[in-house]
């Protein structure tokens, strides 16, 4: 049978003090912080930007939605045979439309062809 000797010498191990940061440390953090808020700002912004001039206007006839009627049929009436989905796109776009959901007697701007 073998014996089990504990030693009393044992010590806890100790955590270390925690983290406190000084009045300077916490500017640097916030510099941090807006420094990076400013990069991301700055990505975004990027990928929208404004002109002075005005784009090509597009051609377009006023659409009123009846009953029943999909921004899918609206568009394939319009559009060439197979590009039934590039004009659904166009026309979301051009009428900033979230989504394809349509309501009675909603006008609608469709491009010509």
């Amino acid at each position: 049978m073998s014996t089990l000797t504990l030693s009393s010498s044992f010590t806890p191990v100790r955590r270390p003090a925690p983290v406190r940061l000084t009045r300077r440390g916490r500017l640097v953090v916030l510099a941090a912080c807006l420094l990076a808020a400013l990069v991301v700002s700055v990505v975004i912004g990027a990928q929208s930007s404004a002109t002075r001039e005005g784009g090509t206007p597009v051609p377009t006839r006023t659409v009123v939605v009846g009953a029943g009627d999909t921004l899918w049929e609206i568009a394939s009436e319009v559009a060439e045979p197979g590009e039934a989905r590039a004009m659904v796109h166009r026309i979301e776009k051009l009428n900033a439309l979230e989504g394809a959901g349509l309501q009675v007697g909603q006008e609608l701007a469709v491009p010509l062809g």
